[in-house]
C-alpha cells in the first residue's frame, strides 16, 4: 500500500506536458524514418541506372566492390573468370549462374523504370566503347519480364547480353538491369 502511494505520488509530480512531449518525440522519430526510407527508395530509382552504366561494364568490377558501388540498389553479381590475373573469383550471391555465362552484373530497384534502364545500358555500352552488335544466342535464357534484350561483342571472342525489364520484387514491381558475359563458344576459340 505504501509502495502504491509512492508511485502515485511520483506520477503526480510529473509535469503535465511530459506525455505530450513524449508523443511528439515519437512522432518526430517516425517522420524521420519515413523520410529516410523515402530518400533511399528515391536514390535507388535516381541512381541505380547511372551506377549500372558506370560500373557493370567494367571488367575490373569485383564482388567486393559491386555492392558498394551499386548501392542502394539490390545487386546480383558474380565473376567466375576475373579479368585481372590473380583476382579472386566472385561467387554468385543471388540467383544461380545462368548456363553458358561466367559473369553477371545486375541491379534491381523499386518501380517500373524500363526507359531509364535502357538509357543507362546504351550510355554504359557507349562509354566503354562496346558498340559492335552481336546476335543473342538462341539458347540464351532471357529473363521473364525482359522488355529489352541486346547483345554486343566485347571482343572478337566474347559476347555480353544485356536485359532490362520489370518483375515482382520485395516491394511490388521492380526494374532490373542486367548484363551477362557469355562463355566463349567452341566456334569462337
Amino acid at each position: 500500500m505504501v509502495e502504491r502511494a509512492h508511485i502515485e505520488e511520483r506520477a503526480a509530480e510529473a509535469p503535465r506536458g511530459a506525455g505530450l512531449w513524449a508523443v511528439l518525440h515519437i512522432g518526430a522519430i517516425a517522420l524521420f524514418l519515413v523520410i529516410v526510407a523515402g530518400r533511399v527508395l528515391a536514390a535507388s530509382h535516381d541512381t541505380a541506372p547511372d551506377a549500372f552504366a558506370a560500373h557493370c561494364f567494367s571488367p575490373l568490377l569485383t564482388g567486393e566492390t559491386a555492392a558498394e558501388r551499386l548501392a542502394p540498389a539490390r545487386v546480383d553479381f558474380y565473376d567466375l573468370r576475373p579479368f585481372r590475373t590473380g583476382a579472386a573469383v566472385s561467387e554468385p550471391g543471388g540467383r544461380p549462374v545462368t548456363p553458358g555465362t561466367d559473369r553477371r552484373c545486375e541491379v534491381a530497384f523499386d518501380g517500373a523504370h524500363v526507359e531509364a534502364g535502357i538509357d543507362a545500358v546504351r550510355a554504359g555500352l557507349s562509354r566503354e566503347g562496346i558498340l559492335d552488335e552481336a546476335p543473342v544466342p538462341g539458347d540464351f535464357a532471357v529473363q521473364d519480364g525482359a522488355s529489352f534484350v541486346a547483345a554486343r561483342f566485347l571482343n572478337p571472342n566474347r559476347i555480353a547480353v544485356v536485359q532490362v525489364g520489370t518483375r515482382p520484387g520485395p516491394n511490388g514491381t521492380e526494374t532490373f538491369i542486367n548484363v551477362e558475359r557469355l562463355e566463349p563458344s567452341e566456334d569462337q576459340n
